[in-house]
């Protein structure tokens, strides 16, 4: 009898597991409040090699932050993507860059960098935030393979995170069907 309860119990757990394993990824800061301050350190750009604050330089403007631990080909097609949409949007001045959680800056950058060339990103740039964690008002949570966080007037208006496989081309289209929350339509 008990070998049949532990059984039964044994089974429970693992249909639990799958359940919670199926629940939506939360992370990052939500919407409704103000994303803080951070540094990194710049793979490309202008201003390549430097700590950077984008969250400070962005103030008001519409914007989109992707926080990733991997470099992932699902990631450099949102990246890219992305990217085209702050063309699109020149006008509104929306603004975008990737942040990449890792702890050698150094180690990860000429790889950072070809993935950039890769994906053929020409306006946003891609950095390194020496931590894993990532910064830590953020509350980036551990199983968050990519976190992406859309904000303008110093509010996060959207929030999209992402274990390791689940960014695809839905979840893709997900992020960008959002972009019209943040960008204001010109007359």
């Amino acid at each position: 009898m008990k070998l049949k309860n532990l059984l039964a119990l044994s089974c429970s757990l693992s249909l639990a597991g799958v359940v919670l394993a199926a629940d939506p990824c939360v992370s990052g800061v939500q919407p409704g409040l103000r994303p803080g301050p951070y540094s990194f350190v710049l793979s490309t750009g202008t201003n390549r090699g430097q700590s950077q604050c984008f969250i400070c330089e962005t103030a008001d403007k519409p914007a989109v932050v992707v926080f990733a631990r991997t470099l992932s080909e699902p990631l450099g097609k949102l990246a890219s993507k992305i990217d085209k949409a702050t063309t699109d949007h020149k006008a509104a001045d929306l603004r975008a860059w990737v942040t990449i959680l890792a702890e050698d800056q150094a180690k990860l950058d000429p790889d950072l960098v070809r993935w950039t060339q890769k994906h053929a990103l020409k306006t946003m740039p891609a950095g390194v935030f020496e931590d894993v964690v990532g910064p830590p008002s953020y509350k980036l949570a551990k199983d968050a393979d990519v976190t992406v966080m859309l904000f303008v007037k110093r509010k996060v208006v959207a929030n999209f995170a992402y274990r390791a496989g689940e960014l695809n081309d839905d979840a893709m289209a997900e992020v960008l069907k959002a972009l019209p929350k943040i960008v204001e339509a010109k007359p």
